[in-house]
């Protein structure tokens, strides 16, 4: 027996979401019933509304959410009904080889059906009200005011930690901090370097400052983003024309010879090459950003081998979010992460369509969806 949920659902690529009743089955056998409080409005949502993310449709998007659970399924023993939980779109199930080396975020189980819209078993728990079945966007389907979720999607976390705060955690702060903790592990004195000041990129650099690395340059086509990225620890701002002056603006903070590491927060080609360009010779690049799918990037061979660069793809901030979530709230109960400052506006569900309308002006740091 199912219930009805109010959801923003994306009938088709480039069109507004919609927001409609929904029927959302029972959670199954190692699934989750959340309420939602709040997420997050990401960009990796909109790739999927332009279409460079492939995506069955219809879909609920919705990845970046924190909530409190509702009802559990059978074989869940990691949670209790009223759990506070961070929503894990990179769910990962402690058997497969990449859980066994260590990167869980890699989790081989739940990659497929979940980049399906599916859950574990090849079905989905969303409906229309004729029966038809709607697709759940990373397995968390987070703009509705309830989901049903794979168990290992949710990360319990204290209950005294503010849920609209926490839901950044679920992506933005996760990809970005982790950038700088886990994949570089930027130490202090290094210099670093940020293409893309939204949520990602502004947790990128907090990270690498928080490690002590200095210079800690910004790098946006927005001038205030770079007010943002100063408040959130960058010691400079470049506002990106062209990638020549951006290049030997970057060049002239760090000795001639470019950052000891350069992050791409947006997932362009171009900025991806600006990228690889910006570090210096034994430097390393992290690719963080997401690139439509099918896109190519030209990362020269022979420069990588003369100059020694380490290219290092960085997905969800090659976190273990088991751990690292809770970790991030401790940090931030400490007054060490700043992830309140993150939250520029909030809106209704109602509103998704002019939340996404204020992300794209670059005029938000990170604009949240908040729940009743």
């Amino acid at each position: 027996m199912g219930m009805q949920i109010q959801a923003a659902v994306l009938v088709a690529p480039n069109m507004p979401f919609r927001i409609e009743t929904i029927t959302l089955d029972e959670p199954r056998a190692g699934e989750v019933l959340v309420k939602l409080a709040a997420c997050g409005v990401c960009h990796s949502d909109w790739h999927v509304v332009t279409g460079a993310t492939k995506q069955p449709l219809p879909v609920i998007c919705g990845h970046e959410g924190a909530g409190i659970v509702e009802a559990i399924g059978d074989g869940v023993t990691h949670l209790t009904v009223g759990d506070h939980v961070i929503l894990n779109w990179a769910p990962a199930c402690g058997d497969c080889f990449y859980c066994q080396q260590g990167q869980p975020n890699l989790c081989a189980t739940y990659t497929d059906p979940l980049w399906a819209g599916m859950m574990l078993d090849g079905t989905s728990r969303l409906h229309r009200l004729d029966g038809t079945p709607v697709y759940s966007y990373c397995g968390t389907a987070a703009f509705a005011d309830y989901t049903v979720v794979p168990a290992p999607s949710c990360i319990p976390i204290r209950r005294d930690f503010s849920l609209v705060t926490a839901s950044l955690i679920g992506c933005a702060v996760a990809t970005g901090v982790g950038a700088a903790w886990i994949t570089a592990d930027v130490q202090a004195g290094m210099s670093a370097v940020v293409i893309g000041c939204g949520g990602v990129g502004l947790n990128t650099i907090q990270g690498a400052a928080l490690r002590g690395a200095a210079p800690v340059i910004a790098v946006d086509i927005h001038a205030g983003k770079l007010d943002i990225a100063q408040a959130f620890g960058a010691t400079h701002g470049i506002l990106h024309t062209d990638a020549a002056s951006t290049l030997s603006a970057i060049r002239a903070l760090t000795g001639g010879r470019g950052a000891d590491v350069s992050f791409e927060a947006v997932g362009l080609p171009d900025l991806q090459e600006l990228a690889f360009a910006a570090a210096r010779p034994g430097g390393t690049v992290v690719l963080e950003g997401l690139s439509a799918m099918g896109t190519a990037t030209n990362l020269p061979g022979a420069l990588i081998t003369r100059q020694e660069k380490t290219i290092k793809g960085s997905y969800y901030g090659s976190v273990d979010a088991r751990t690292d979530f809770p970790r991030f709230v401790e940090e931030a109960a400490a007054g060490r992460l700043q992830l309140d400052a993150l939250v520029s506006r909030t809106w209704g569900l109602s509103e998704i369509n002019e939340a996404f309308a204020d992300m794209l002006t670059g005029s938000v740091a990170r604009g949240v969806i908040v729940f009743p």
